[in-house]
């Protein structure tokens, strides 16, 4: 069988923002392609009526697995870890396994012991590096990840697996930069380039709120400026708590060195030693308006 048919039933087990926005990316840039979901009833309903999945289960996940190529697991961290040991059980033997989780060390270390090397399902993990302050089905969009990093964790070499090989071809489809990786180094990297903006925004954004006054000031004379420092600001916690819980030590090294950042310029504020600052600020933006 070509590498491209090995994948041609797709089980997505999350059907919100990440989940629905994958399924909804297959339905338009692959083909023969069945795709199936996995959530509360009225979330998978949704999912089914904006066209992002032909086949809906709620409830038992046995069934939902039963003939699945690809299983994508798009559900919070803390959900996947207590759910894999039922996949593990549960998906077919020549079945490709792979999450979207945040961070990366937690759930590679579990699937490690749940998913044999051999003789059954295959486990990647994976991090689609896209997403919106606004969860749910209902945000959910075929162009989500289109332009945008998605890390693989592991050796490229993984690739010889034909099943791996064909979900990259998939991931290509869709529009994504595969970037293969470890899951330390990952986990690293998000929490100075995703997680570390996150918090933040919130701190800002709370800082702010805490002062506004009968007036709304200072938030009234405020410009698009802050509306677009403060977006992330906008995604609620319950997307973004079991990310931190499962980065703790990156997050907390990364928050006293920017507290030091913090620091530093507070003293240079009466000199003109900040034009260092912006001219590196400057070309990071650079950078990541090149990528």
């Amino acid at each position: 069988m070509a590498a491209g048919h090995l994948i041609s039933r797709v089980t997505v087990l999350g059907t919100g923002l990440i989940g629905g926005s994958f399924a909804l990316a297959l339905r338009k840039y692959t083909k023969d392609m069945h795709v199936a979901g996995w959530d509360r009833a009225e979330t998978v309903r949704q999912a089914q009526t904006r066209g992002a999945i032909e086949e809906a289960f709620s409830g038992e996940l046995a069934p939902a697995l039963r003939n699945a190529d690809l299983i994508y697991i798009a559900l919070p961290i803390a959900a996947t870890l207590d759910l894999l040991p039922e996949i593990a059980r549960h998906a077919p033997s020549h079945a490709l396994v792979t999450d979207a989780c945040s961070t990366k060390v937690r759930i590679t270390q579990a699937a490690s012991e749940l998913f044999p090397v051999a003789n059954g399902p295959f486990f990647l993990g994976g991090h689609p590096m896209a997403g919106r302050e606004l969860a749910g089905i209902a945000s959910a969009d075929a162009e989500l990840f289109g332009g945008n990093t998605y890390a693989l964790i592991g050796a490229s070499s993984l690739q010889e697996d034909p099943r791996v090989s064909a979900f990259v071809k998939i991931l290509e489809k869709i529009g994504t930069r595969p970037l293969w990786l470890g899951a330390p180094q990952h986990d690293y990297a998000v929490g100075l380039a995703s997680h570390l903006p996150q918090l933040a925004a919130v701190a800002l954004a709370g800082f702010l709120y805490d002062r506004l006054d009968e007036n709304g000031l200072p938030i009234t004379l405020a410009g698009p400026g802050l509306r677009d420092s403060l977006r992330l600001a906008g995604s609620p916690y319950s997307t973004w708590r079991d990310i931190v819980l499962t980065n703790q030590e990156v997050l907390s090294a990364a928050l006293d060195l920017f507290a030091r950042r913090l620091d530093d310029l507070r003293e240079r504020l009466a000199s003109r030693e900040l034009e260092a600052d912006f001219d590196a600020a400057n070309e990071l933006y650079k950078l990541l308006r090149s990528l």
